[in-house]
Parts: C-alpha cells; structure tokens; sequence
C-alpha cells in the first residue's frame, strides 16, 4: 500500500503547482524528440492539476550536461513535444530560476497556464542537492509533486531537496511504479520468477540476494551469467567475467539452495571469436567454450528451458536482456524469453533500459502488465533500498 500522499491528497484548486517530471528523452540529430514515452506518462497528473485549475509549472533534467550550458539539451523538444500531446501552449524558459521568472508565475500566469523551466542540470546546485537552489525552486510555487520516479534514486535538490521548503507529494506515475513493486515483493502470485540478465555482476549483486528471498525461481542470462559459471568451475573462455564477484556468485549459489530458490544458469551458449555484428558464432555446451572465443547469449536448449520455466510462473519480473540482442544474429533467444514472458499469462512486470529496449525492437511493449520508467530506480526499490524521492513526500 503506497503510504504517502497524492496529488489527489491536497488542495491544488487555484494553486501554483511545481511538477517534477522524467522528460530525460532520446532526441536526434535534428532535435527532436524520437520517443516521448516519459511525456505521455507524465499526462494523467498534468491532466488532472489541468481540471483543478492549477497554474503548471514543470521542471526535468535531460542528458548529462556537466552542470553547465549545453544547447544540445535544452528542453524546448520537450515543451514542442508535450504542445502536441496536450494540445495547448507551453511557455518555455531559457533560465532555472531568476527574479523575471517568478514574476511572471506570480503575476501573468492565469489557471490551467503550463510553463517549463530549463534543464536542471545546467546548474550544479542541483546533483548537489544545494539547498540555495531548492529553496529558489520552492519559493515558484504553493505545492510540490514528484511524478519522475526515474529520478526517484537520486537525492538531488529537485527531488528531495524541495520537499524541505513546500508540501511534497506525489503524482499518478510515482503512485503507480511504487505500488506495482511493492506488490512484487510483498505479495506476488505465486510462483515469483525473477528474469535478470545484463553483463555484470556488480550491477545486480543487491538485487539478487534481496530477491532469493522472495522468488520461486530465478533465471539467470547476459554476461553476468560467465561469473557464475566460473564460480561452478567451468572455463569461459574471453567471456565477460567478474573475477572479484567470484566468491560473491558461489556465495548466492548457496543462499539459492539454502532458501530452496531455483536458480538457473545456461546449459548452453552462443559464442564467437570476438564481439562483431557479422562474427562467426556457434552454438556450445558450457563446458566446450574455447579458450580464444567469447559468450554472446544463452543457447537455444537453455532459451527452451528458461521458457518452460516461465510458463510455470504467476508473477515475472524481468531486468537484462539473456545475451547481446543488438546484433539480430546473436538476440534469438532475447526475443524467445521476452515473447515467453509476454505470453505468459502472468502478471509482468519490466525494468532497465536495455530491457525495454528489447521489447520495443521485438514489437512487445504493450504485452506486459507494467513497463517500468525506471531502471536504476525500480531496482534499488528491488534492493529493499529507501528512494529519495518517494521518502522526502508527505506521509498520509
């Protein structure tokens, strides 16, 4: 149960409303917007404040700009997207905060008026968490909400910080994402699978140990399988390995059984003489892997039992795709499990950026019952970790 409060949960009628939002968006070399996804999740709570007759007033980070000026990530694609989708004006700002600014919110925005602040990393005071500039940021507006839970990790002046200064509470899309994780691991159908792949190790050692505890079973695919399969003693040739997360993988293996989880790993793989879209591949046992050639996905008689096993599953939740999916010649058993997982039947649930990436390529995206916006943020909250963002709102 999310146990803060809502936008639905303050009077934001007549009120200046500042709107953290994800609008951390691909643009081309042209400038425009080339997936506005995280736009169009942010509607229902611009919509909604839109009904209240609230004055909008959005802010976002874009890109990694150095805490500085950077034109190529501007939001003015944004606001040109968001224009579209909402079908009235957003009046875009070249400035964060100034004097200018805040008169015009206080004196020339009328109700149901959207206007969109400049990126937020162009000042540093904001991966700072500056207090000086969340403050500026609060004095914009009567109320906070926090709708950007890809953001939700990071304890930055525009997700926690303001929270210090104005009620802070949040939007549909926070409400959404923490509830659906929650429900995974507190309460999934039964049996839990957890799909996880990816090429590291490090990346999901927290995640791993917190959810051996949850899952029925746990499928393992992607790069960070050759540590595990070094750590049961097979050679895995120039195959991406962790060697300081050896005694980490031996670790969970044991915690595996010692829960009675199921944790499964490649039987087979695919592999190739080095990492090239066109390289020479072949399929193999684990324990035939040649010293001199590199593991690029699991093989198909693994696809085939990691796909029987999903079938079994109620709940899925997947993060990591099982091998190098970019290359068509080396992502069939990607495509296999996603489509396993799509058609499961269970309740499914999507994490990561690569993930999502894959079940866009293969056409899949509105098969699964969530599509998370946040990869870094759906699996700390995977983690058992405490979320910046989603701790700084108001308790109900």
């Amino acid at each position: 149960m999310f146990n803060k409060k809502t936008v639905e949960d303050i009077d934001v009628k007549d009120k200046k409303v500042l709107v953290r939002v994800d609008y951390n968006v691909p643009l081309n070399l042209s400038g425009n917007v080339t997936d506005n996804t995280r736009i169009i999740l942010s509607l229902p709570t611009i919509n909604y404040l839109l009904s209240k007759n609230s004055r909008i007033i959005l802010i976002s980070h874009l890109g990694r700009p150095k805490d500085k000026v950077d034109e190529k990530y501007r939001l003015n694609p944004a606001a040109a997207e968001l224009e579209k989708l909402i079908g009235k004006p957003v009046k875009k700002f070249n400035e964060i905060y100034s004097p200018q600014i805040k008169d015009y919110i206080d004196n020339e925005m009328k109700p149901g008026d959207i206007v969109m602040l400049e990126n937020l990393r162009f000042d540093p005071g904001e991966k700072k968490n500056d207090t000086e500039f969340a403050k500026n940021l609060s004095t914009l507006a009567d109320i906070y909400v926090n709708d950007a839970f890809g953001a939700a990790h990071r304890a930055h002046a525009s997700i926690s910080g303001i929270a210090g200064f104005i009620p802070a509470v949040a939007g549909y899309l926070m409400k959404k994402e923490v509830e659906v994780l929650e429900t995974l691991l507190e309460n999934p159908a039964r049996p839990f699978i957890a799909v996880l792949g990816g090429s590291k190790v490090s990346d999901k050692i927290s995640v791993i140990k917190n959810l051996i505890g949850k899952v029925n079973a746990l499928i393992l695919g992607g790069g960070m399988t050759y540590t595990f399969l070094k750590a049961e003693g097979h050679s895995v040739g120039k195959s991406i390995c962790e060697d300081d997360q050896i005694r980490y993988a031996k670790d969970m293996l044991e915690l595996a059984m010692k829960n009675n989880v199921k944790l499964m790993l490649p039987v087979d793989v695919i592999i190739a003489p080095e990492y090239a879209e066109n390289a020479e591949s072949r399929n193999v046992k684990i324990s035939d892997i040649p010293s001199q050639w590199e593991g690029m996905g699991i093989g198909e008689k693994t696809a085939e039992i990691y796909k029987k096993e999903i079938l079994k599953a109620r709940t899925v939740f997947w993060n990591g795709p099982m091998g190098v999916f970019e290359f068509d010649k080396f992502g069939r058993a990607t495509k296999e499990v996603a489509e396993a997982i799509a058609n499961s039947g269970a309740v499914t649930v999507v994490g990561g950026g690569d993930t999502i990436a894959a079940i866009k390529k293969y056409g899949l995206s509105d098969k699964f019952t969530h599509v998370s916006s946040g990869g870094g943020a759906s699996m700390e909250f995977l983690e058992g970790k405490v979320l910046p963002g989603v701790d700084a709102l108001l308790d109900k």
